[in-house]
């Protein structure tokens, strides 16, 4: 809040600090804010330890958790700098000491249909994963002065007017492996087949800019779907999209469900991402994959009807992100997106 260049801030602890420490807290804030401060004490008896401080739209968490989320973060970034993480993790934690960093917050003005409008993140960028009170997580859709619109990955009845919302600076991705052939997964890449945790070797954006038209390479190369009136007279290349379109229970599932199956020997990777379909069609296409072998060169993801709108708009980019994890590996992968008449219900 600001009036007459005069900002409040709010110290937020169980103990009202010691006049020496209000008067150590107000010159640090003047310091940082170059204005006046009128500084208010709350009491919140669940901070045993430390304190937070809100001034505008930045806090300031010194709280047990706030410093751990800090040391949980160091440790996160030096896993990603440096493999040999062991001795570097332990000079590095003998280093390190909690600083005080302002971190921007921003508050929930409404939410429903799982998207919410969040107001005084003024640095959040387009893509980026927003973490909201109790550890929902959106990501952001739409940026205007100082509201963006996010859309939530999580149940969001746990997310109301006045929740409290922070940066993760961070994009949203999809955990890549070949622990995911043969493999249910949902658009979060979380399994949910019942075999157990998935081990992955990388974690790739959601979203990443396309090849350009230099690197790419020519369609020179056949892709056999064993279905002869379309390898003979519609053939489908390797790097070629295809659209099937048809009626109600035409066949359009089955055309697709018989290429994955008739990949087998062929060294091509298939990925299967169900967009709004029935749990019992995502049940018995498993099944059939099974049957025939198809399921040991075959992920499926996938976003039931059931499933919240945002999950099963982001299952098409999850499944994307997962092809082009093995493509950089060397191989041919056959994505099956069914369908995308459900994607664009989504979206809109």
């Amino acid at each position: 809040m600001v009036e007459n260049n005069i900002k409040t801030a709010v110290l937020y602890s169980d103990v009202k600090p010691s006049d020496a420490q209000t008067a150590e807290f107000i010159a640090f804030l003047k310091k940082e804010f170059d204005s006046e401060i009128d500084f208010q004490w709350q009491r919140e008896e669940s901070i045993k330890k430390g304190f937070r401080i809100e001034i505008d739209s930045k806090i300031y968490d010194w709280t047990l958790e706030g410093r751990f989320r800090q040391l949980k973060n160091r440790v996160k970034l030096l896993a990603r700098e440096n493999k040999d993480i062991i001795p570097l993790l332990k000079e590095s934690l003998l280093k390190w000491s909690p600083e005080a960093v302002a971190g921007e917050v921003g508050t929930v003005q409404s939410v429903g249909d799982c998207v919410a409008t969040v107001k005084g993140l003024k640095t959040a960028f387009y893509g980026e994963i927003l973490i909201f009170g109790d550890g929902v997580k959106g990501m952001v859709q739409s940026i205007s002065e100082d509201i963006c619109g996010c859309i939530l990955f999580d149940d969001n009845s746990e997310v109301l007017q006045g929740t409290k919302v922070r940066h993760s600076g961070k994009v949203a991705g999809f955990p890549c492996g070949k622990g995911f052939l043969g493999r249910v997964t949902n658009a979060l890449g979380e399994p949910i087949d019942a075999k157990g945790g998935i081990d992955y070797d990388d974690y790739r954006p959601m979203e990443k800019a396309a090849p350009g038209i230099i690197e790419r390479e020519t369609v020179n190369k056949p892709l056999e779907t064993g279905i002869l009136a379309i390898d003979s007279i519609f053939p489908i290349g390797k790097g070629q999209r295809e659209l099937i379109i048809g009626d109600r229970q035409t066949g359009k599932s089955s055309i697709a469900i018989d290429t994955i199956i008739n990949q087998k020997g062929k060294d091509v990777i298939c990925i299967y991402v169900a967009i709004g379909q029935k749990t019992s069609f995502v049940s018995s296409l498993v099944n059939t994959l099974s049957k025939y072998g198809a399921m040991d060169y075959t992920a499926v993801i996938t976003a039931t009807s059931g499933e919240t709108a945002t999950l099963q708009y982001i299952a098409p980019y999850c499944g994307c992100a997962l092809g082009e994890y093995f493509m950089e590996q060397g191989r041919d992968v056959l994505i099956v997106y069914d369908d995308l008449s459900k994607h664009a219900v989504a979206y809109r």
